[in-house]
């Protein structure tokens, strides 16, 4: 009886459901895990729905499909040659007519150029080669009834403005095909996903970068100009991941992409596709990641442009009714729901990996997406604010579906999320019961320097309070952190050297005039990314100039400014003349990037690292000293110490901290003169540690150490 009432047990247990990792991961999460495994369900089975069973990655290949292609002359297997033709396909369901209208036929209503109906709202056009001929520019007439209208293919590779009109067509491209010298990609590569929970991982810095306003010139700058003379200096940076805003066409410039007509093309502001793809060529040849902004989250709502009202009806890409337009952004809303929709954007996903070989993507706006007040007037502040019925069940699947074909595509793909209420799984596997996300965004970290910058006082400044919220972040997510993105730089907002440093920028950043707001500013801009950049459980994020303290804020041409590119360009003639403290702070920037890189992999923590960390808040960081009335603290990541003397009063002497006993070097230090700073420690000096009885049972001795005020040194165990 006894045996059989343990088998019987077994039974039971063996029968129960399991949990989701990510809720033995967060018991809070509990409550919620019929929720969580109802999202998993829909995702799954939409997938199956879709695919039938076959990979993903082979069903999101609608760019393969749709769009113009031109097929080439060939010989087939029987030696019969066949000629070339062009191909043109369009989804259209709600059209009664579509006809190709362009340079090709005087832009006049033809029938050679009409499309033909070939079920489930396709519409399929077939020409001879001599059709059609690069370079041509042409447009859909899409009828319905009772309108028509000019429309753009919602799959076109290539869109052009008129110089003088400023209309927008589509364009006939057939450039050579480019031949890569460092290809990453594999079409077709459907290879799982291993699972990259459990092992260790290059930190990602990432520079955020917008081709137009690269160059100093008072332009519209270009895909070669930024591979020639912006790359160069990323990659001498030590910038290991270079994000590109601005990719997807665009018909307003200073959207800064954000409001996406055409998403398969390429922006020919920049230059030709063959152009792009020598820049990410040459990226990765650097071993450089290139990821671009996808911005999947709305759509612009013209529709000569873009794909409002495309076949004459409201709904065929976006929702219906009152959900069609986004209150804030001035934008449609993507009916994620529909599997045409699916198609398209999935699609979109593979076609930018397979097409350009970009490394993955920072999806842009994804608040927006999974919520259906799109986070507004949303204060987030616990568990039930993720769960409580405003959340959107169809864009939370189509993420899903999106990491899976990401991934599988490019097993090794980066995706990031832009993301600020914290919904609880976005960047956990999409196996533990997540959305699938590699990265989220740490969007509360500038939130917190701009408000700490604003509204307290120097002295107030908590050391132990900053490595908290550097570090308050989900255990079980990586995350991106960044201490001011392109949102600080632009109009409306202030970088944080301007915030620091204000006016005085313009006057007294040249050596030998400085004061003490410059002083200040510059110490503080170099202490704010070392503790933001050290403090990472993924990667780090600069915006193109802001490693050495863009003096003026991005403002891209408008009316109000005149249409003017002053405010829409960066200044490298400031960072390359040695007599500027720009030139210090880009110094300072390459060395703490280099050392971060060579020091850090995003691990999680050893049971020693658990062991010895002060504040269980810290799991990836060991915090072992903080000390709130001097404004100083200290704590180590692998066998980097790092320490803060965050009082801009106080220089201390023989300042005494508890650390791991041995030997250790200067690597880096705020306060050297090659950094604008004043050179107050010699660096060439080793420190060692004072053994204490008291403390030696666990590892530590007393490290002294010369801290002036307003500085950070990073030393490295070297014993």
């Amino acid at each position: 009886m006894a045996t059989k009432k343990v088998e019987s047990r077994k039974s039971k247990v063996e029968s129960a459901p399991k949990h989701l990792k990510i809720v033995e991961r967060d018991p809070y999460l509990q409550p919620y895990e019929g929720a969580l495994q109802a999202r998993a369900d829909y995702a799954r089975n939409k997938e199956a729905e879709l695919t039938g069973g076959k990979p993903l990655s082979e069903w999101a290949t609608g760019y393969l499909y749709f769009g113009l292609h031109h097929q080439k002359p060939y010989t087939d297997a029987k030696g019969k040659k066949v000629a070339g033709e062009w191909v043109l396909r369009e989804w259209a369901p709600n059209a009664t007519a579509i006809y190709i209208k362009g340079d090709m036929n005087g832009w006049q209503k033809d029938e050679a150029y009409r499309l033909q109906p070939i079920g489930n709202g396709v519409w399929e056009a077939k020409m001879p080669e001599n059709a059609l001929q690069h370079g041509q520019l042409y447009k859909l007439l899409v009828e319905w009834n009772g309108g028509y209208g000019e429309r753009i293919p919602s799959y076109v590779r290539r869109v052009v403005q008129d110089e003088q009109t400023k209309i927008f067509s589509a364009q006939v491209w057939d450039e050579p095909e480019y031949q890569w010298k460092n290809r990453q990609t594999t079409s077709n590569n459907v290879k799982r996903r291993q699972t990259t929970s459990n092992k260790s991982r290059e930190a990602l810095y990432i520079y955020e970068c917008h081709i137009g306003m690269s160059s100093k010139e008072e332009k519209v700058s270009s895909y070669e100009e930024f591979r020639r003379d912006v790359l160069p200096r990323i990659d001498a940076l030590g910038y290991n991941c270079i994000q590109i805003m601005a990719i997807q066409e665009h018909p307003y410039y200073g959207s800064f992409g954000y409001h996406v007509s055409n998403f398969f093309a390429a922006s020919s502001r920049f230059g030709t596709p063959n152009e792009l793809k020598a820049l990410i060529d040459d990226a990765h040849g650097r071993g450089i990641h290139v990821i671009m902004d996808l911005v999947h989250s709305h759509a612009v709502k013209n529709e000569l442009e873009g794909l409002g009202n495309f076949d004459g009806t409201p709904y065929q890409y976006f929702h219906d009714g009152a959900r069609r337009e986004h209150p804030a952004w001035d934008s449609l809303c993507f009916n994620y729901g529909k599997n045409e929709v699916l198609h398209f954007l999935l699609s979109n996903c593979k076609f930018w990996l397979d097409e350009y070989d970009f490394d993955g993507f920072r999806f842009d706006g994804v608040t927006s997406m999974i919520y259906r007040s799109h986070g507004l007037g949303e204060d987030f502040n616990g568990y039930p604010s993720y769960f409580n019925g405003n959340e959107d069940g169809d864009a939370l699947m189509y993420l899903t579906l999106a990491n899976k074909v990401i991934h599988e595509v490019k097993p090794e793909a980066i995706t990031i999320a832009e993301e600020m209420s914290g919904m609880p799984g976005l960047a956990a596997a999409i196996e533990d019961g997540g959305v699938g996300f590699d990265y989220r965004l740490a969007m509360g970290i500038p939130d917190f320097w701009i408000k700490y910058i604003k509204e307290v006082k120097d002295e107030d400044w908590k050391a132990g309070h900053i490595l908290f919220e550097m570090t308050n972040r989900r255990e079980d997510e990586k995350t991106i952190s960044y201490a001011e993105s392109h949102d600080q730089a632009l109009v409306g907002d202030k970088t944080i050297i301007f915030r620091l440093v204000d006016s005085d920028m313009y006057w007294h950043f040249e050596h030998g005039h400085s004061t003490y707001m410059a002083d200040r500013g510059i110490a503080l801009h170099k202490m704010i990314r070392l503790v933001t950049a050290s403090t990472i459980n993924g990667g780090y994020l600069t915006f193109m100039g802001n490693e050495f303290g863009h003096p003026e804020w991005i403002d891209f041409p408008r009316e109000g400014n005149g249409w003017s590119h002053k405010y829409a360009r960066r200044q490298w003639d400031l960072v390359d003349n040695p007599n500027y403290f720009f030139a210090d702070l880009n110094r300072f920037d390459e060395a703490m990037v280099h050392l971060l890189k060579k020091h850090l992999l995003i691990q999680n923590p050893t049971a020693d690292e658990k062991r010895y960390n002060v504040g269980k808040h810290l799991p990836w960081v060991m915090k072992w000293w903080d000390n709130e009335g001097d404004q100083v603290v200290a704590y180590s990541r692998n066998d980097l110490l790092f320490i803060f003397n965050w009082n801009g009063q106080k220089s201390f002497t023989d300042y005494g901290m508890l650390v791991p006993e041995g030997q250790y070097k200067v690597v880096l230090n705020t306060d050297a003169k090659e950094f604008a700073g004043f050179g107050l420690s010699d660096d060439s000096v080793a420190h060692f540690t004072e053994h204490d009885n008291l403390y030696a049972k666990d590892g530590k001795g007393w490290l002294k150490m010369y801290l002036p005020a307003r500085s950070a040194v990073v030393l490295q165990k070297i014993d």
